[in-house]
């Protein structure tokens, strides 16, 4: 089936260079951005409500960039002063850098794994005698306080925000020939927006396993995966699977 119109469950890239603004260009395509969840902070109350004490812990874990924002929020909202002491084990170099909106940057005992988890229990493992602290999600993947544990780190889970659907009542009747999809949250939310979504010929486009999962958990098919050996990102999938469609075509 021949795609024209495409439909990312991610917001809309920042600046003008994108590899989506690229494909779409290359093959005439509309592609569309819009997140099909976003996050919300849990107050103070709540917070408290986990029993977890800040003091207590000499390292923070931090798996993204939004867990950054709340730890930081969380601290202001509850007067605890972060001490210059802290220890800050980053997932990677990009979420490491991100702690320069909160602290001075090279006064600070910062470290990063290179992408995973995995990764950085190699930097972990040599801080043993640290209380950690993992702020995250509802929905925070298992891998992460499963391999915490395997390795024996001593750490305390705090649930500082939580992953929603977004309102998509707007798109009810609008129609594309794929979605793309990045999280199983992404399609939890197209079904609680749409109980009653038909695939029919729609293409759904899921990236990772844990979302791959999801779609097939919900009846659903999916059409194309990603990564894959010869297409690692959402964009190359989605290209191979455009000049397959076009190479059939002039069959």
């Amino acid at each position: 089936m021949a795609i024209k119109t495409i439909l990312v469950s991610q917001p809309k890239p920042e600046g003008e260079k994108s590899p989506y603004y690229d494909l779409a260009e290359k093959y005439k395509l509309k592609i569309d951005f819009r997140p099909f969840i976003h996050v919300e902070g849990i107050d103070a109350q709540e917070f408290r409500s986990q029993k977890v004490n800040i003091p207590d812990h000499t390292g923070i874990i931090l798996t993204s960039k939004t867990a950054v924002d709340h730890f930081f929020r969380i601290a202001s909202e509850i007067r605890f002063e972060v001490p210059d002491t802290m220890k800050y084990f980053c997932i990677s170099e990009a979420v490491a850098y991100y702690l320069q909106k909160y602290v001075t940057y090279r006064k600070r005992k910062i470290f990063f794994g290179k992408q995973t988890i995995e990764d950085l229990m190699d930097v972990m493992k040599k801080h043993k005698n640290e209380k950690y602290l993992l702020p995250c999600t509802d929905i925070l993947r298992d891998k992460i306080p499963e391999t915490l544990e395997a390795n024996k780190i001593d750490f305390s889970k705090a649930v500082l925000y939580r992953t929603v659907a977004s309102d998509l009542s707007d798109l009810e009747n609008i129609f594309y020939d794929m979605l793309v999809f990045f999280s199983p949250g992404g399609i939890e939310s197209l079904m609680k927006n749409f109980p009653d979504f038909k695939q029919n010929n729609t293409l759904i486009a899921a990236f990772g396993p844990t979302t791959a999962h999801a779609v097939t958990k919900n009846n659903l098919r999916v059409d194309l995966c990603a990564p894959m050996p010869n297409s690692p990102s959402m964009t190359a999938a989605i290209e191979n699977y455009v000049k397959e469609t076009l190479k059939s075509k002039k069959k």
